[in-house]
Parts: C-alpha cells; sequence; structure tokens
C-alpha cells in the first residue's frame, strides 16, 4: 500500500491475508502480518493439488480497508496421502488371486491417478514385495497369476500420480491360495546301511500345497520289474523308515510320495546299494559356464560327478563368490542328484564370479571341486535413476538442471550418458479437465500435457545441464534418467519449473559491513550489474553466520524490496559474523556475494555456565564457575558475593565468621576458583558470580551449608606436636569414620592470634595417626594451631579440637651459637700459641748441642752460625730473643790468635743483658771450656 493511502500512524499498518477453497462455501481462514514493510508470506498446511482463492487488505489503528481483487492459485501434485477404498481378494485357483479395490478418496488424491500397483508377498517372508501394475484410473480389479500353491499373500494396493507412488491400502489384506497336489518330499538320506535292511529318512515337501495327509514308500530291486515292489503308506507324521529282508550287495530303487487332499504329488527317487563298503564321494569335477549361457543376472553351471563311494549322491552344493575380494557364498544346497548342471540367478550384472560345487552322499560331504574360470555377467539396463538436486532459470528461455547420479551398482555396466525429457504443462486447460474426469473415467495426463522432447548427454562426468531454447512464460516438467548399452534406466521424480524470468547471474558489488551495537550490524551493498539482472530485482536475501560455524548459525534475512542495505539486529556480542548478499527476482535467487566480515562490539557476558563448591569444611569452602558461555567480549573479571542467608551473630564465640554481605573482585580472565575461609560453622550461605567485560553481565547463585554433611566422619582425637630440629611432627588418633570407610586425612592450621583457618596438607593417607611438617611451610616466628579433619565419601567431616599453640620459629644447633664460635676461636688461637712454643724450644736445643760439638776441633777452627740458627738469650730474665745469624766477614772472624773462642756482641736491647756461656747443655760435660767472658752494658 502506498504511504500516502496509511492514513494513520505508519507503525500501526499492517497486512491482513484471507483465503479458502475455490467454489467452497467452508471455513474462511487469515493470518495478520503487522509489519508493513513485509510484502511476501507463504501460506502452509495446504491441500495438494487444490485451487485456492486468496485476497489481502491492509489494516491500521483505525480499522481494515478494502480488500484487493480475489486471486486463483492451485497447488501443485504429490502423491495420494491414502490408499484406494473397499481392497478385497479371492482366491482362484492354486496359482492365481483376484483383487478389487474402489477410488482413493478426492481429498487424497493429490493429483491425477494415472494407475495402480497391488503390493503382494508371502506373509512372514523377509523378501522383497512385488508389484503387479495396473495402468490408467478406470480399472480397479486384477488376477494375480503364478503364485505359490497353497500359500497365504499379504495385499495392499496404491494409487500413483506422475509425481510418483503414494500410500499403500491399510491394513493389508490376507489371502492363501488354493490347494493342490504336493511336491515332492526333499532331503532323503539312508544314515543307516547293512547287507539286509536301510534306513531312510526325508524332510516334508518344499511345496506341500496343502496339508499333508500321508507318505507312501515304495522300493524294488533296480533290475527288477515295478510290479515287485513293495508299498508302504505312512502317517503324515512319519520322518523315517526301515526297510529289512533285502538282498546283500544289491541296489535298490526307493520313491516316496505325499499326499493333500488333492491326491498323491509327485514322487522322490533314490537308489541304494546294501553294502557295508560305503564311502564319501569324490569331488565333481570343476565346473563350467559356457559363455552362451552367461546373462546379465543368471548362468547356467555345469560339472561332471565324481565316484559315489558305492552311495548314491543325495544331492550336490553350490556355490559362489563375487571377485575379487568378497567370500564363498551358498547359492543352492539342495540340487538335485539327477542332474548335472544348475541355473545360478539373482547375480549382479556386469560383475565378476567364481563357482565350485560339492557333492552330498548318506556318508558325508564331498570335498569342494576346483573353482571355476572366473566368469562376467552381460551389463544389463540402469535400475535407479538420478536424483535432481535443483532446477532453475538461467535465462529467460533455459533453466539449469543439476543432479546426482546413481551408484555404480546401480547402473548395470558402463555409464554412457543422460537423457534429459521435458515437456510444457498446460495448465489453463485444469479446470475443463477436471470436469471432463468426472464424465469421461478415461480421460488422463496427456490430455493437457505435450509430448516429451528427449536430450541425450553423451558425457557421463556430468553433474549439470543448461537446457535451452525454452518457451517464455511457460511452466515445464523435467526428468532425467541415464542410460547404458543396454538400455535407458527408470526416469527420475519429475520437477517443475517456470521459465520466463532468468535468476541474476551475478551477486550485489561493494558489500560492506560496519558494526554498530553490541547486537547489530549495518550491511550496505550495490546492485548487480543490470546485463547480469534478468529482470527486475525484486530484494535480496542477507545470509550470515558466526565466523567457523556456518553449518550450526547460518540465518537468512529476506528484504521483499530492492533496498540497499538492512540493519542485522539480535546478533551475538563481540562475535564475528560472516555476511553474504544474494538478489532475486520472480525467477528465483541469484549467486551470493563473497562473505563479508564483521564483528559486533563487546557487551556484557552472559551469566557464568556453573558453580560448584569443593572442599567443603566448617570455616572454608573451595568455590570455583564455569566460563560464560557468551563471553561477548574480551573476560576482564569476575565478581564474587556471598552473604549468609540468615543473619549470624558474629559476637558470639561459637559462630565466627562472616556475618555480612563480602565482595570480592577477581581480575583476569583466570583461575575460576577461589577459597573461602572466614565462614561460620553451620550457616548457609547465598554465592553469587557474574562476569565482566566493559560492563557486569548477570549472576549466577548457589546456596551452600558449612559444616559436615550426613554421613561424613566425626572429629578425631585432638592432635598433640612434637618438636625436632626445623620440623614439627603432629600425632592423633581415629574417629568415627561415618557411614563410609575414611579416605584420607587433612590438616588445617591457623595462627594462634584469631587468625582464620586454612588447610595446610590435604592428602593424608586414612593408615597414618602422624604427620611431620617442615616448618619452612609456616611463616617463621608465628604461633601456629593445628586440627584435623577427616575425609570419606560423604565429604570432609567435623575438625578435631584444636592442638596447643606451637611457634614456628626455628631452633639452631649449638655450632651455629655466637659463644660456640668464640670458644673455638680462642682454642685455636691457644693451639698456635702452644705450637710456636714448642717450635722455638726445639730450636735452642739444636743450637747449643751445635755449639758444644765444636769444642773438640783446633781452637784456631769454629764452626760458622748458619743462616737460619736461632741463639735464645734468657739472662737476667728477660724475654728470649731470636736473632737471625748472618754469615760474619773477614773483620768479625771467631778465631783469634790467642785460640781463645769468642763471639760476635749481639745488637744492643733496652737495659743490661748478661750473656754466658753456662747455657751449655750438661749433656756436653764431656767438653772443657777454654775461658768464659762476660759483658755487662
Amino acid at each position: 500500500l502506498p504511504e500516502w493511502e496509511y492514513n494513520g500512524n505508519p507503525d500501526l499498518v499492517g497486512y491482513r491475508i484471507q483465503y479458502s477453497k475455490a467454489g467452497s462455501k467452508g471455513s474462511v481462514l487469515s493470518h495478520v502480518i503487522m509489519d508493513r514493510l513485509e510484502r511476501e508470506f507463504t501460506i502452509e498446511d495446504l491441500e495438494e493439488w487444490m485451487e485456492y482463492e486468496v485476497r489481502v487488505q491492509a489494516i491500521n489503528g483505525i480499522g481494515s480497508g478494502p480488500w484487493c481483487q480475489v486471486v486463483h492459485g492451485r497447488t501443485r501434485e504429490s502423491v495420494p496421502s491414502s490408499g484406494p477404498t473397499n481392497v478385497s481378494a479371492f482366491a482362484t485357483t492354486s496359482s492365481s488371486i483376484l483383487v478389487r479395490w474402489g477410488e482413493v478418496q478426492e481429498a487424497d488424491r493429490n493429483g491425477l491417478i494415472l494407475g495402480y500397483k497391488v503390493v503382494y508377498k508371502e506373509k512372514d517372508s523377509d523378501t522383497a514385495p512385488n508389484f503387479w501394475a495396473v495402468e490408467g484410473n478406470n480399472t480397479h480389479s486384477v488376477q494375480l497369476s503364478g503364485l505359490g500353491k497353497y500359500v497365504l499373500y499379504e495385499i495392499q494396493v496404491l494409487a500413483f500420480t506422475r509425481i510418483g507412488d503414494g500410500r499403500s491400502s491399510s491394513p493389508h489384506i490376507l489371502e492363501r491360495t488354493l490347494d493342490d497336489v504336493p511336491g515332492p518330499p526333499v532331503g532323503i538320506l539312508f544314515p543307516e546301511v547293512r547287507t539286509t535292511s536301510v534306513r531312510l529318512i526325508w524332510q516334508p515337501p518344499a511345496q506341500p500345497n496343502g496339508i499333508i495327509l500321508a507318505y507312501q514308500i515304495t522300493y524294488r530291486r533296480n533290475s527288477s520289474s515295478s510290479n515287485a515292489a513293495t508299498v508302504d503308506v505312512l502317517s503324515p507324521s512319519a520322518r523315517q523308515y526301515t526297510a529289512t529282508g533285502l538282498k546283500p550287495e544289491t541296489v535298490y530303487v526307493f520313491r516316496l510320495t505325499a499326499q493333500t487332499r488333492k491326491g498323491w504329488g509327485e514322487a522322490a527317487e533314490a537308489l541304494v546299494v546294501t553294502t557295508e563298503k560305503r564311502a564319501r564321494p569324490q569331488p565333481t569335477s570343476r565346473p563350467t559356464v559356457p559363455q552362451e549361457e552367461v546373462q546379465a543376472r543368471r548362468v547356467l553351471l555345469s560339472w561332471e560327478p565324481g565316484s559315489d563311494g558305492l552311495s548314491p549322491v543325495r544331492y550336490y552344493t553350490v556355490q559362489y563368490k563375487e571377485l575379487p575380494n568378497s567370500n564363498w557364498t551358498v547359492h543352492s544346497a539342495s540340487v538335485s542328484h539327477e542332474t548335472n548342471s544348475h541355473i545360478v540367478d539373482r547375480l549382479k550384472p556386469f560383475t565378476s564370479y567364481q563357482f565350485r560345487v560339492k557333492a552330498t552322499n548318506d556318508i558325508g560331504d564331498s570335498k569342494y571341486s576346483e573353482e571355476s574360470e572366473a566368469i562376467t555377467t552381460l551389463q544389463d539396463a540402469p535400475d535407479k535413476a538420478p536424483v535432481i538436486l535443483s532446477v532453475t532459470p538461467h535465462t529467460t528461455t533455459s533453466v539449469l538442471v543439476r543432479w546426482q547420479p546413481p551408484s555404480e551398482n546401480h547402473i548395470n555396466g558402463v555409464l554412457l550418458g543422460f537423457r534429459v525429457r521435458y515437456r510444457e504443462l498446460h495448465y489453463d486447460r485444469l479446470r475443463s479437465f477436471s470436469v471432463r474426469t468426472v464424465n469421461s473415467p478415461s480421460a488422463n495426463w496427456a490430455d493437457f500435457t505435450a509430448p516429451y522432447s528427449i536430450r541425450n548427454l553423451s558425457e557421463s562426468s556430468l553433474t549439470q545441464y543448461e537446457l535451452d531454447n525454452l518457451s517464455k512464460h511457460k511452466r515445464y516438467e523435467i526428468r532425467l534418467s541415464v542410460y547404458n548399452a543396454v538400455g535407458e534406466g527408470p526416469s527420475s521424480t519429475p520437477q517443475e519449473v517456470f521459465v520466463g524470468e532468468a535468476v541474476p547471474t551475478a551477486p550485489p558489488q561493494n558489500v560492506v559491513v560496519q558494526s554498530s551495537t553490541a547486537t547489530q550490524l549495518d550491511v550496505t551493498w550495490d546492485p548487480p550489474p543490470l546485463d547480469a539482472q534478468n529482470g527486475d530485482i525484486q530484494g535480496y536475501k542477507i545470509y550470515f553466520w558466526e565466523f567457523q560455524l556456518q553449518n550450526e548459525t547460518e540465518r537468512v534475512r529476506t528484504l521483499f524490496l530492492p533496498e540497499l542495505g538492512v540493519k542485522l539486529k539480535n546478533l551475538t556480542g563481540y562475535t564475528t559474523y560472516m555476511i553474504s548478499v544474494a538478489a532475486f527476482n520472480a525467477a528465483g535467487d541469484g549467486p551470493r556475494s563473497l562473505p563479508t566480515r564483521g564483528r559486533t562490539q563487546q557487551a556484557a557476558p552472559s551469566a557464568p555456565s556453573c558453580i560448584h563448591f569443593s572442599e567443603l569444611t566448617t570455616t572454608s569452602v573451595n568455590v570455583s564457575w564455569g566460563e560464560p558461555k557468551q563471553a561477548n567480549g574480551i573476560i576482564e573479571g569476575y565478581r564474587l558475593v556471598y552473604e549468609p542467608c540468615t543473619p549470624v551473630d558474629d559476637s558470639s564465640p561459637r559462630t565466627p565468621g562472616v556475618s555480612k554481605i563480602v565482595t570480592v573482585d577477581v581480575k583476569g580472565s583466570a583461575p575460576l576458583w577461589m577459597k573461602i575461609k572466614d565462614l561460620a560453622d553451620g550457616v548457609t550461605y547465598n554465592f553469587r558470580i557474574r562476569g565482566k567485560t566493559l560492563t557486569y553481565g548477570p549472576e549466577i547463585e548457589a546456596n551452600i551449608t558449612t559444616g559436615p554433611g550426613e554421613g561424613a566422619p566425626g572429629p578425631p582425637g585432638e592432635p598433640f606436636i612434637s618438636r625436632h630440629g626445623t620440623a614439627l611432627t603432629l600425632h592423633w588418633t581415629s574417629g568415627d569414620q561415618g557411614r563410609a570407610p575414611i579416605t584420607r586425612y587433612v590438616i588445617e592450621a591457623r595462627p594462634s592470634d584469631e587468625g582464620l583457618w586454612d588447610i595446610l596438607v590435604k592428602d593424608i593417607p586414612k593408615e597414618v595417626t602422624s604427620y611431620t611438617l617442615n616448618l619452612d611451610m609456616l611463616r617463621e616466628g608465628v604461633t601456629y594451631d593445628f586440627r584435623l579433619i577427616a575425609v570419606n565419601d560423604y565429604g570432609y567431616g567435623s575438625p578435631s579440637a584444636p592442638s596447643p599453640s606451637i611457634s614456628a620459629q626455628k631452633v639452631s644447633p649449638f655450632y651455629e651459637e655466637w659463644w660456640f664460635l668464640v670458644v673455638i676461636a680462642l682454642v685455636g688461637l691457644i693451639f698456635i700459641l702452644l705450637l710456636i712454643f714448642i717450635l722455638i724450644i726445639r730450636g735452642q736445643s739444636k743450637k747449643y748441642t751445635k755449639k758444644s760439638d765444636s769444642g773438640n776441633h783446633s781452637n784456631c777452627t769454629a764452626l760458622p752460625l748458619t743462616h737460619g740458627e736461632m741463639v735464645r738469650l734468657d739472662e737476667g730474665r728477660f724475654p728470649a730473643l731470636e736473632l737471625n745469624n748472618r754469615r760474619l766477614s773477614g773483620k768479625n772472624s771467631f778465631c783469634r790468635k790467642n785460640g781463645i773462642y769468642t763471639r760476635s756482641p749481639p745488637r744492643p736491647s733496652p737495659g743490661s743483658l748478661h750473656y754466658s756461656d753456662e747455657d751449655v747443655s750438661t749433656k756436653y760435660n764431656d767438653l772443657i771450656p777454654a775461658e768464659s767472658s762476660s759483658l755487662t752494658e
């Protein structure tokens, strides 16, 4: 509606759509769209193949405007939604059933009924059902022939349109074919053979064709006439028979037949030799397959029997193997012993096989024969159609068909190409056709459709094709099939397309994305080039999704006006989006533009994903939380708030702990946990946590009650502490274990000056009752209290009574004390002085020993003092002086003319020094001194 005709507030303008079945006086349905910018609405839940009348009116805050002109539209055909009515079945012979049915209810036809299919199979059989097709809508009965005798069948009927098969009738009808004479009994064996008797066993006929009333057994010598045969009639439950009075080493013929109410059936015949020298049969010859007997799904296998080991062969087993890698599979384990060939059916076309055969007699199985040569079955027509993925207008006179070919095992040969069938649909003839259908049931779909045109595509690798040279403004039906050298496969489900306008062949240009808010992106673009629009652009589709999550998060915003911008709202904060834009016209959607990236601004995060409590004691708990599911930005931190749910008397010594609201800000995005230590025992606390980006988001909250839970352990005994060196050892006794065994112990500590209890050691084995702490774990010089908590599967138990307070001051060993170091220093000094004194005494003794030795020589010869000798002077009780002797020159010679030994005077010293020769050791008393001299200063 033009804006100048709103006649009111534009924000209150909307539309009402009304629709009903054409020509029907039933209920009229309507929808209201309160967005004045909308230009399109899809009416859903309509009936298939039904003509509707639709009209639209505008509404505002005052009321409704006039209705537009009524338009007619018909929904497309579909498959029938129910089966024919009044289905019945009647057995006419032992191998045929007559099936009748009525019309499909008109409301469930969903199109023009082109024919019916009778679906039947044996009851409780795992085989695929059989289909008997009846073309046309004027025949409502069919006689099913070639059925099994006296077999119970499940029968249903379905109708089909040109779209496909509808639902089958329900419930299925059960009908049994009439009975007949039975087939031959099977599995005849002679497990016991003697020279004069044999015992044979058998199984009922594979085709009983009725109720078995009796068995008849006849036997005679193989060389005698039938008149000499012995006949015996057995009950229907008999499965074995013993014949006696036979002649040794003789061949006998046994015939076994069954009887129904229709009479005796075909006989099964077997030979037996009355001998005890029987053996297993020898393998057959290598089976062969003549090339002229090879078909697409079956081959004729031939072989020559081996020796029967004096026990006639009862049956053969045929196996086949699909090359190159399949296992051997039994095709038949009951091939008659009277034949040397067998038709192997149910094979795959254009597939290589090998075969082998084994024989079985009364003694057992032979070995399998040598494998046959590899045989490849012939090609067959494909048995499956391609799947048409899309049919879209490409130009004003062409459409682009895309498909997926059938799998290789359904092509049944070498794929040569595809076959496209298309024809024009004349919907303007629908009304007259509907009238004729009532009056003339023989009318069919061909009355208002053109014959198919066919195009052969000889490239087997194609997956799309442009079907051109079509008529403008016409609706077409398109089918697709594949073909090989043998023939063409079934056609695909038909697809309809309107040809006139083509979809745009180029995407919108210059797509720009700008971030507006935390939940909105503004997108602008330019239209596709004029030569690629292929008609009037009716609007745009904006595809947007979170980066790298296209399959999970892709959404579409449709603009039904050729506007060149849109505001994408209700997005996730601080999230990167990819945006692609496509234009559309009456023919359909054009290609998308390349994705353009944009990111919304930061917003408050969502609430943390979870909150969890652990290590709960009477005064502390470990609180952890999960990251917000939508961060909506960079997480700068978290705010944790906790408070008691009921007032706490913080002045009471029994309940020390938090009694008011506590707020803790955690900086950064990690860690996501915090240890809370200032809680009161037995109090329920409320914890609230929320994250922060630019601002705080919503919070998550949970309650927790401190103290041991039900079933937790009781308190251990009060610990006592022993100190040794730099370690403390805690000793305790076990308490009540609670409802579960104790798994470990925990040590808590606190400073004695009313500090907070905190877990010091977590995992102490349950078996121990003492634990040694290194003082390095504590603060030096602080006095601590300790207590024990036992833990089991129910949680932390009650704490023990606190230990006596003890200081964490380290006690240094005596060898680190200052007084010990001083003593060691003094002892060392005394030792050094004592050593010096001893060395002086020893040196003095050596000197005088040498002087005494010199008196025994000539008076004119004196031994000079060598360098380093020491002279001790202790006369007059002066301190001893040590003088280094130097080698004397010629002026200070020790030899004098009078032969008297003299020495040089010493260097002057304070006071009066007296030098005497009386220092000569008494042990040298045998020496007579020549002269003594003295010097006084």
